[in-house]
């Protein structure tokens, strides 16, 4: 699709800057104390945002009050044709392109610290005058914030015991000139996992955390187990989707390594034991908004990050994005479409046609499913997948299946399926009491008597395929099937 080599941050916009209606920029100063989010939300958030928002361009701010000379770019993702030029693949197509990527790695290699743009300029938590809130423009998404976040770091880490590194996104908030807080969800992250073990041995463990870089790891960065379970660093998928290794350096004042060609890079260690507040400057109960469209809770207690140093490029852009636009739908839903293709494509080949995490569901709790009934002994199968899914996501709340003649990807499609061909009594399929997603304000006890700890909840099926034996009652309209360029050449294209 795209022309232009995509291997960082800065050549990803200057594609972008390539496509009409892709990009777009302001020399207006902005405030990143919610006013940068309040903006973005108007030109191109989408997602779970609350209206009116849409689906625009990513947006670059050249002035931030407060940050001579920085700039900062958000929603680089929030759009899935965008991110398709980005990975020069077809919208539609790009749950098949991880999925692909994830069974091809290529492992990231290491390059000297003078070919490392990320280390252009540094600071040291040494020097008297060193203020992180001052050297990265990281956002306030709404005035009742926890304080300024990282919401696109890339934060690499590695086991103690096995050396084994892994590269998730985290919800980070500047508490000091030197610390940062980190929420790592129980179970759901390798480097909780490997932070559980450095602080039973007492110690801490070093950490880095990337911002503003290709677009390629920051999908390959939001796999989850199964697909890549502990020892599989998800930097060789985003290498497989480039056809060649990420670049890491080691970084100047922990034992870790960061993405190379970063704008901006925080060196740091979770320390052991030590506790923070996460509202402790703001005092409102929330921390920021969460994918579902609600501020999530301020966790009363998270994990430290004592900062050591900061590196960037000359000039560095950062990156940023608003929890629950389509950007997270984006991050989080492809390489979950990518997983379910997989695992469904193992148990029962040529059957699952594709997979859209839809934006309502934030990228994580509804599944289109487009399911193809070949045969009579088909019949029931679409709902063995939608079980199998299940079975891996336990995010996942509400799959939808379809057949091969809806568009998984146009939710009015998938409403008129539901509406045609889905009877509540007879194709509506519950599985109560099961391990959902705690960010759900309705998978909580406070919502009803019989769920029975925050996050149990009911998962459910929406079977809205037609019985095999009766696939020529529900024929759709055919219309001549004609190129109308002929008639618009100006306005299709």
């Amino acid at each position: 699709m795209s022309k232009k080599k995509v291997r960082d941050l800065r050549s990803a916009l200057e594609l972008l800057q390539s496509i009409d209606g892709q990009l777009v920029e302001t020399d207006v100063e902005v405030d990143p104390l919610g006013e940068l989010s309040g903006v973005y939300r108007h030109v191109g958030a989408g997602g779970t945002v609350m209206r009116p928002t849409q689906e625009g361009p990513a947006m670059i701010f050249n002035h931030v009050k407060g940050h001579p000379g920085a700039r900062v770019a958000i929603g680089l993702l929030a759009s899935r044709r965008r991110v398709g030029y980005l990975l020069d693949c077809e919208p539609q197509k790009l749950g098949f392109l991880l999925k692909d990527s994830v069974n091809n790695p290529i492992k990231p290699v290491v390059i000297p610290h003078e070919q490392a743009k990320c280390q252009e300029v540094k600071y040291f938590a040494d020097d008297p005058d060193f203020d992180i809130r001052k050297l990265v423009p990281a956002p306030t998404n709404t005035l009742e914030d926890a304080g300024p976040y990282i919401t696109l770091g890339m934060c690499y880490a590695s086991s103690p015991e096995t050396g084994e590194s892994d590269v998730t996104i985290h919800r980070m908030c500047f508490q000091s000139k030197d610390e940062i807080s980190i929420f790592l969800q129980p179970g759901a992250r390798h480097i909780g996992y490997f932070r559980e073990l450095a602080e039973a041995k007492g110690e801490a463990l070093p950490i880095s955390i990337s911002i503003g870089v290709d677009p390629a790891i920051e999908i390959a960065s939001c796999f989850e187990a199964p697909t890549t379970p502990l020892g599989y660093d998800e930097l060789q998928v985003a290498g497989a989707i480039r056809n060649e290794p990420v670049e890491l350096v080691e970084c100047l004042t922990i034992n870790e390594r960061a993405i190379a060609n970063a704008e901006y890079v925080i060196e740091g260690e979770i320390l052991p034991g030590k506790r923070i507040r996460e509202d402790i400057h703001s005092n409102t109960g929330k921390a920021m908004p969460e994918f579902p469209g609600y501020c999530g809770p301020a966790n009363p207690e998270l994990p430290i990050i004592k900062v050591k140093a900061v590196t960037t490029r000359k000039n560095p852009i950062m990156q940023t994005c608003i929890g629950p636009s389509e950007e997270h739908v984006s991050m989080a839903g492809i390489p979950t479409e990518a997983s379910i293709l997989t695992m469904v494509d193992k148990a029962m080949p040529g059957k699952l046609q594709n997979v859209y995490c839809a934006s309502s569901g934030g990228g994580k709790y509804i599944a289109v499913m487009q399911f193809k009934k070949s045969v009579p002994s088909d019949e029931g199968r679409q709902r063995q997948a939608a079980l199998l899914a299940f079975s891996a996501f336990a995010e996942l709340k509400h799959v939808f299946l379809v057949d091969e003649d809806v568009d998984p990807f146009d939710m009015k499609d998938v409403m008129w399926a539901m509406t045609t061909r889905f009877q509540a009594d007879l194709d509506l399929i519950t599985i109560p009491g099961v391990q959902c997603h705690p960010l759900d304000p309705s998978n909580q006890p406070e919502y009803s008597a019989h769920i029975r700890a925050r996050g149990v909840a009911c998962k459910a099926i929406f079977d809205c395929t037609v019985p095999f034996d009766q696939k020529a009652r529900f024929e759709r309209a055919k219309f001549m099937d004609v190129d109308p360029k002929c008639w618009l050449p100006d306005m299709l294209k």
